[in-house]
């Protein structure tokens, strides 16, 4: 390890090519469980099959590989409430996202904290981090506090029908 403060040049300094930047490393890990409660009923729930992500994470600035999270998950049914779910992944990613949460509170605290702007931030993010995020995303990320919206816990969608959606539903006619 060098000391602090000693110059390392970037290994990837003068790269034209994509097939010569340095492979990133892979993690496997595992959501995969046998029975998972539902998320309505709490009903246990048999695994119905089995899925895979990948995520992409900080990568190591000293060695300069990127570093990719291949998750393999459970998918589940419950047959009370007809249900299919996921296992919980939401502590390494939000639903949805290609980036784990360590990777939005970097970019989050670029543009925060450092005052960067969101193009030199996915610049910052690429260069020291080997993880490359398009401005915009990181301009989604900040403008949401960081999180991704979650699904709202309810049990069924109101029914209000076509004019509730309207918003004529409680309006009154003056005779």
């Amino acid at each position: 390890m060098p000391p602090p403060g000693e110059y390392r040049p970037d290994p990837t300094e003068g790269t034209t090519r994509i097939d010569d930047l340095p492979k990133p490393k892979v993690a496997c890990q595992s959501r995969n469980y046998r029975k998972r409660p539902g998320p309505r009923c709490g009903h246990r729930s048999y695994r119905d099959g089995l899925a895979r992500r990948t995520l992409h994470d900080l990568g190591n600035p000293l060695t300069g590989r990127p570093r990719e999270i291949v998750l393999i998950y459970s998918q589940h049914y419950c047959s009370k409430c007809r249900k299919y779910f996921n296992a919980d992944m939401t502590d390494l990613a939000d639903p949805g996202s290609h980036s784990t949460r360590r990777v939005i509170a970097a970019a989050v605290r670029l543009v925060i904290e450092d005052g960067l702007p969101y193009r030199s931030a996915g610049w910052t993010l690429g260069r020291e981090h080997r993880v490359f995020v398009p401005y915009a995303t990181i301009q989604n990320w900040v403008e949401a506090g960081g999180e991704k919206g979650g699904a709202t816990n309810r049990p069924r969608l109101p029914r209000l029908g076509t004019l509730g959606l309207l918003g004529l539903h409680r309006r009154r006619r003056a005779v």
